[in-house]
Order: structure tokens, then sequence, then C-alpha cells
């Protein structure tokens, strides 16, 4: 029997727990790492006592797209996937990405607006979680990752700038000096002297789950779609803002820590109202 026919494709718990081990090496993000693993394991209980040939892979990846999961997450999980089959040795059960369309308008049903944000601050503020609309402002008004709040520390307000060390990159982000303020106020009010600003009750970093779940619990109350609330898109209103106003993708594209600026584009990209808006002032129907 030749050494290919004894090959098994079978994917085991032992050897995802190598792959995080691998991930956590290669300096990957804590959500990377979780989403990495979660996607490994959901092929894996797709497949069942089945092995993950291409074949099958390739079946998995059509049935995603028969049950409406965007191109767009299914290539991630693709992009999971291959990077385990690397690490594996199993080169050959790689299969192809989806062919995307450059996306031309953004969907009016998961784009924030301004108003939704203040009614989204206005509404922790009512209802007493300061600590929630800080977070947010925070995010929002530098555009930095829920992954990076960390960052945000007595030293970094008293500089007015933190330094980010991420994804093996470090990039330094300047702070507003009204944030400060009410950031160093806060955390006056409640006995942080040093280190982070966001904390839990037991005093350790809120997680990215909390803040997730902290601002779906306001959509109700500020009338704005759930849909339209995470912590992502208060970094997309950011891009969003600072470009209107700036007109330099360059230097977004630094604030944002993107290696590339078609990456920054993306988060350009609008609901297409401001397009309708000039194919009307063209005044090319009669």
């Amino acid at each position: 029997m030749s050494e290919a026919s004894e090959k098994s494709y079978r994917i085991g718990e032992s050897m995802i727990s190598d792959f995080r081990a691998y991930l956590i090496r290669e300096e990957k993000s804590r959500g990377t790492v979780e989403k990495y693993l979660r996607d490994v394991r959901a092929l894996a209980a797709w497949l069942g006592e089945r092995e993950a040939v291409k074949e099958n892979v390739a079946a998995w990846k059509n049935e995603l797209l028969e049950k409406n999961y965007r191109p767009v997450t299914v290539n991630s999980m693709l992009s999971a996937l291959n990077t385990f089959f690397d690490f594996m040795g199993w080169r050959e059960c790689r299969v192809k990405f989806l062919h995307v369309q450059r996306r031309l308008f953004r969907s009016p049903e998961r784009e924030l607006t301004r108003a939704e944000y203040d009614r989204l601050i206005k509404t922790a503020l009512d209802r007493g979680k300061e600590r929630t609309a800080l977070l947010m402002e925070t995010i929002c008004a530098t555009g930095i990752r829920v992954s990076e709040v960390k960052y945000i520390t007595v030293k970094a307000l008293q500089c007015r700038r933190a330094e980010i060390s991420l994804k093996g990159k470090v990039r330094t982000i300047l702070l507003p000096g009204k944030l400060c303020k009410k950031l160093l106020g806060y955390a006056k009010k409640q006995g942080i002297r040093t280190g982070e600003i966001f904390l839990t009750g037991k005093g350790k970093g809120i997680s990215r789950r909390q803040i997730w779940q902290e601002m779906k619990s306001l959509c109700g109350e500020a009338g704005v779609e759930p849909s339209k609330v995470f912590p992502h898109n208060l970094r997309h209103l950011f891009a969003v803002t600072w470009y209107r106003v700036c007109r330099d993708i360059v230097k977004l594209a630094d604030l944002l820590g993107h290696s590339s600026i078609e990456t920054t584009r993306i988060y350009l990209v609008d609901s297409g109202e401001e397009h309708m808006r000039q194919l009307d002032r063209m005044g090319l129907v009669a």
C-alpha cells in the first residue's frame, strides 16, 4: 500500500490543540485564534467520521452557501481551514476561495449612522452604564479594534497617546483631549491609578464578548437595529467620519493599522445614497 493511501485526514482534538499552540507561537491575536479553532471544529463536526479530503471540504463549502452564508464569511472560514491544512501538511485538502466581486455599496441594514450612535451613547448614560458609553466613545473616537481596548491605560491617557502592539506591528494612536479628560475622571472615580481603564467588577480586562453584549443590550431602548450594533461598526464610523474631513486614505490606513489600502477602501464603501444624489445632479434624464 502506498504512503498516500495510508494517510488519514480525520481531524482530531489533539490536532486542533497543536494548531492552537502553533497560532499562539505565530503571535496571532486571541480573537483570530478563537475564530480559527471554531471554524476547524465546525468542519470536524460536519464531517463526523468522514475525512477532510478536498471533495468533502468542497461539499461543506457548498452547503454553507446553500444555508445562505455570505460569501465573505465562507471565505473567512476557508482561510482558517487552509491555514490548518498547511499546518498539518495536508495541502491537497485545500479548496479555492469564492470569487467575490468588489463591493460598490454597503448594505444600509448594517450602516450605523451618527444619529444612531448618539442614541446608543445617550441610552447607555440614561441607564447609568457609564463604562459602556465610554467604551463606545473610545472605540469610535480613535478607530481602535475591540481587541486593542486594553491599550487604553492611565499612562496612555496622561500622555494622550497609546502604543498599540498587535499582529507583529506597533503603531501610535493619538487620543483626543476631551476623551482623555473624561476617561481620567472615570478612572479616578473607580480608583484606577495605573493600568487598563476598562475593567470588570473583579478588576480584570473586559472581554470582547462582554463589550458585544453590553452594546446589544442598548438596541431596543435606543431604537437601533441589532444588526448595526457591534464594536467593529464603531471603528467603521470613525473611518468614514475621518475620511470625510481629511480625504487622505493613506493616513487613514496608518491610523487603522491596515497593511493594505484595499482593506481601508472597504471601510469607505457607502450605502449608495451619495451615488444616487450624484446621478440625479447629472441631469441626464429629460
